[in-house]
């Protein structure tokens, strides 16, 4: 069941509410990202920031052996007077190429993680069930299952919060 609420503070409180009195909340909907939520509804800390890291490290990786192989190993230029035959004496001039080349690929695979994780590709149908929370509308999925109480005592109390509607599907 879906509890369907118009404001984010109190979609907070009521999940607050809800969770004190035993109810499992399987997942929000909402058209931002509301702050507090997620210990609240005991989701777990995204590790996005270890794969940024890791992608970084590849792309630092890969911007220091392009360079050695395209400024020293192959085509070695005497531009201005500076040394070709080590990638040591020359760092100075290849970090921000490498900094900016780390950034690049933390970017690009934060993104396409993201993406592959939640589905959310180009093509793919969304799996959101109901379109107004991507205007203004936050909702609270509960599935009766999860918890020990039954359907309707589930229902008694969403009813108390500030719910506007309750739909079932």
């Amino acid at each position: 069941m879906y509890a369907i609420y118009d404001d984010d503070y109190v979609l907070l409180e009521s999940a607050k509410h809800l969770v004190a009195k035993g109810i499992h909340i399987r997942d929000v909907f909402s058209p931002f990202p509301i702050h507090g939520l997620d210990p609240v509804i005991g989701l777990k800390t995204t590790r996005l920031a270890i794969t940024a890291f890791i992608y970084g490290m590849i792309g630092v990786s890969l911007a220091i052996t392009g360079m050695w192989y395209f400024m020293i190993q192959d085509w070695p230029l005497n531009i201005g007077g500076k040394p070709n035959f080590s990638i040591l004496t020359n760092i100075p001039s290849f970090v921000p190429v490498i900094f900016e080349f780390g950034v690049l690929c933390a970017a690009h695979g934060m993104a396409i993680t993201f993406m592959l994780r939640n589905w959310t590709l180009p093509g793919f149908k969304g799996k959101n069930p109901y379109p107004r929370t991507t205007d203004d509308r936050f909702v609270m999925e509960i599935h009766a299952a999860d918890s020990e109480l039954s359907e309707d005592e589930i229902k008694a109390l969403i009813n108390e919060t500030c719910v506007l509607e309750i739909d079932e599907k």
